[in-house]
């Protein structure tokens, strides 16, 4: 730790230059050193100047490849992205934890308070109490501290902002309490845990397997426990190709069901052949019973699992791909996975919705401008927030134009891939 005016100084002489420039993939720093002295500031005015900080970072994440493959313990590909969540903490000596995000309350956590809220549900000190107590269960002594956290990561982006945060304050803990001694995978494990009891959401492992470990990681969840995971070589700045994340402007936020229908119907596809998840269930015998799964699971469940067949070959596939250097045959099976979702998984829009199809409209709109060119899908979770588009690099500026007249300035954005997850900024 250092004081908080010798961290401002150091950030203003270009001291964390090396370490902002490999962070974020850029050789210009400028806006990256002024963004954490903001940070600091906005520190001070909460918590006080006279303080001995450290700085933490922590990526969103874009899902390449495998839809709604990781909960069914299937295979994904995924990256960490030059958007993060950042830190300011300092320890306070007291048995609290007080954290303030910008633009929002403070959260106040009584470290002797740690099971499980339910009034808490989708709320940040919830994620904050969650993985607290699975450092504690781990024998780690974890103290009160002060933080302010500032985020580029859009919330309901699909870049996955909650599953950022968690990784964040693992890696703060880690840092703090734990001399780094968790690994990048037990903190991923960690965030998700809190994010299925404490915050309530169903989700997977991918969200933060690929935030926690950082740069573009092909990863198999047959076995949750020890999940096999390799960074895959490939320089996507050298492809041709932009990656660009097109928000739709439309809020995922009351859509939990929505996200948690698709785990559910999986395993009750599962449970027919008595298994847990998908990846138990050999696909030959599933397409011999379809009969029967349909009439005791109904045919969405029966489509979403045809879907879930199909996309964990094409995660493999498209990490295949990228390592012989195949970008062609990796966007023909990006396009695939797209049509996968829309069709099977059926998550680009809510049953039902007539008027709210935010992330069709916008699947649209890039079927138009590209045509047989690049690739695009829907991002992430689905429902609401964002499209995931490979764009050729003589298409980006009227890509971008196009779509932003379309649904709104800002709503397209070009990102680059981070090479590093969960870190403490030294």
């Amino acid at each position: 730790m250092k004081s908080l005016e010798q961290l401002k100084k150091d950030l203003s002489n270009g001291l964390y230059d090396g370490v902002l420039a490999k962070i974020y993939s850029k050789k210009d720093t400028s806006e990256d050193r002024e963004r954490y002295k903001d940070l600091l500031n906005g520190f001070s005015a909460n918590f006080g100047a006279e303080r001995e900080v450290s700085l933490f970072s922590a990526p969103g994440r874009t899902e390449i490849g495998g839809n709604h493959t990781d909960h069914q313990h299937g295979c994904v590909l995924a990256a960490s992205v030059n958007l993060d969540v950042i830190a300011a903490v300092a320890l306070n000596n007291e048995n609290l934890i007080r954290l303030q995000s910008e633009g929002y309350p403070l959260d106040v956590i009584n470290l002797n308070e740690l099971s499980p809220e339910m009034s808490e549900y989708n709320q940040a000190k919830a994620l904050i109490r969650g993985v607290v107590a699975q450092f504690k269960e781990l024998g780690y002594d974890i103290k009160g501290f002060d933080a302010y956290t500032t985020s580029n990561v859009l919330k309901g982006s699909g870049l996955s902002s909650s599953a950022a945060f968690e990784v964040l304050i693992g890696n703060i803990l880690n840092g703090l309490f734990a001399n780094n001694s968790v690994s990048d995978v037990e903190i991923a494990k960690i965030g998700q845990y809190a994010e299925n009891v404490y915050f309530g959401k169903p989700c997977g492992l991918m969200d933060q397997m690929a935030s926690s470990v950082g740069a573009v990681v092909s990863i198999d969840f047959e076995n949750t426990e020890n999940p096999l995971i390799e960074k895959v070589d490939f320089d996507f700045s050298k492809s041709g190709y932009a990656l660009c994340i097109i928000d739709s402007g439309a809020d995922h936020a009351d859509l939990t069901d929505e996200y948690a229908a698709i785990p559910y119907e999986m395993k009750k596809v599962a449970k027919v052949f008595e298994k847990e998840v998908l990846r138990e269930v050999d696909e030959a015998l599933f397409m011999e019973n379809l009969a029967k799964v349909r009439e005791k699971c109904g045919d969405r469940a029966v489509l979403r699992a045809m879907h879930f067949y199909a996309d964990n070959r094409r995660a493999i596939l498209e990490a295949e791909a990228l390592k012989k250097g195949d970008f062609e045959r990796f966007l023909e099976l990006v396009k695939e996975s797209g049509r996968s979702s829309y069709m099977y998984l059926q998550n680009v829009s809510v049953a039902g919705a007539t008027n709210n199809q935010a992330v069709a409209v916008v699947l649209a709109l890039c079927d138009k401008i590209l045509q047989n060119k690049g690739a695009y899908r829907v991002h992430g979770g689905g429902f609401a927030g964002t499209i995931q588009a490979f764009v050729p690099l003589n298409m980006v500026n009227e890509f971008k134009m196009r779509i932003e007249k379309a649904i709104g300035e800002g709503c397209c954005h070009i990102l680059s891939i981070r090479p590093v997850g969960g870190i403490r900024i030294e």
